[in-house]
């Protein structure tokens, strides 16, 4: 391949999270009810083999060549039936890309509170929905906790091989991620990480 082949290839190319394969889109809902923006938030269908019983963002699996608005335009509608009409895409948040080999694109917008009320939810997938005023999810106090990752190679790494000792001081990782409680409610994990995301972009246009 020549180096005119190559930039070629680079140039219709869009950058993705390296070693990350699978990819996940989510939308972020903001309703306004009341004068009063709120979130919306599913809580998955305790008969999921994966996470049942957790709150969650509406969003799935990107199918080939889809976008990650496409995507979670679709998996919104396929979970709460809320039409890609009634969706006023405001753009993305920051993405993350997950220790377990996944990137997860959350997609922020304002939904039709009228589609709102209107709600069929996919039984299948979603157990009930709940609404959370964003002034709420600012005054409450909100608990933070964190772990160490630590590189743990097999029996078989080959150290002699690479040239480091057998004692090599690796670099430990670490994850945090905010707690929120509402109304019975535990908003945790990757949903309570974009949530903290949004919050944290909010306070700066304050600023």
């Amino acid at each position: 391949m020549t180096i005119s082949q190559l930039q070629s290839l680079l140039a219709g190319r869009t950058p993705a999270p390296l070693d990350a394969p699978g990819r996940y889109a989510v939308l972020v809902p903001l309703v306004e009810q009341e004068g009063e923006l709120h979130l919306l938030y599913e809580v998955r269908a305790t008969t999921l083999q994966h996470q049942p019983g957790e709150v969650c963002f509406p969003g799935g699996h990107m199918e080939p060549g889809e976008s990650a608005e496409e995507c979670a335009l679709r998996e919104t509608q396929e979970e709460l039936s809320i039409p890609e009409s009634a969706v006023n895409i405001l753009g993305p948040l920051d993405f993350i890309c997950h220790r377990s080999g996944f990137a997860l694109y959350p997609i922020l917008a304002r939904v039709d509170t009228q589609a709102v009320k209107n709600l069929i939810l996919n039984p299948d997938e979603v157990g009930e929905t709940f609404l959370v005023p964003l002034s709420a999810l600012y005054d409450m106090p909100r608990e933070e906790y964190r772990y160490d990752l630590i590189p743990a190679p097999g029996s078989d790494f080959p150290y002699e091989r690479l040239g480091i000792p057998r004692d090599y001081r690796w670099k430990n990782g670490v994850e945090s991620f905010p707690v929120y409680c509402w109304q019975g409610k535990v908003i945790w994990g990757l949903t309570a990480r974009i949530t903290r995301h949004l919050l944290s972009l909010m306070d700066e246009k304050r600023m």
